[in-house]
């Protein structure tokens, strides 16, 4: 079954949330915008340029509404070490979600079963917990937040747009594109 307007697996667990730990439910998930950051572990090497990167734009994420959430198999305490020991990891200021036991990694179908470790999975999820953009990378290969932040607000658009479709790299405010019969094999 493809992942794309699934919903996203019911799930608990705690995060380590600018000093504190804090519960995150599925429930949570309803009515706003989410992004999950999957990531195979902390103390490592990419992991942290992403993590970092996406600090520096989650305050644009925030401004349109969209909550973040970084995932790893990694404990909640696991987390609140790294945060204390890298300055990078410090600038986070959204939730780090501990899941030991993978299940939210497998609800996501990012887990390495043989090593116990999540793909680098970013899902963006609408605000009736659906799958709206999936996108997994190999290890080795790091996400941009910049990127990210162009398909969530495309993803917006598209939901407050009946009708409408963001065509190849369309930016805020580019113009769009209504399917018709008209364009077939114009554009």
């Amino acid at each position: 079954m493809a992942i794309i307007n699934s919903t996203v697996k019911p799930f608990a667990a705690t995060a380590y949330l600018n000093g504190k730990f804090v519960p995150v439910t599925d429930a949570d998930l309803k009515g706003k915008w989410s992004i999950f950051f999957f990531y195979p572990a902390d103390f490592t090497f990419v992991c942290p340029t992403e993590l970092g990167d996406m600090a520096d734009l989650y305050p644009e994420f925030q401004k349109i509404g969209v909550e973040v959430y970084a995932v790893s198999t990694d404990t909640h305490f696991t987390h609140k070490a790294w945060h204390d020991a890298s300055d990078t990891i410090k600038t986070i200021a959204y939730p780090m979600i501990g899941d030991p036991t993978g299940a939210i990694t497998r609800g996501f179908d990012v887990m390495i079963e043989e090593e116990g470790l999540a793909l680098r999975g970013t899902f963006v999820v609408d605000p009736e917990g659906r799958i709206k953009v999936a996108e997994i990378h190999d290890l080795g290969i790091g996400r941009d937040a910049t990127e990210l932040l162009r398909k969530v607000k495309a993803a917006q658009y598209v939901a407050t747009h009946p009708g409408e479709v963001c065509p190849a790299k369309w930016q805020e405010g580019d113009a769009t594109l209504a399917p018709s019969l008209d364009l077939v094999g114009k554009i």
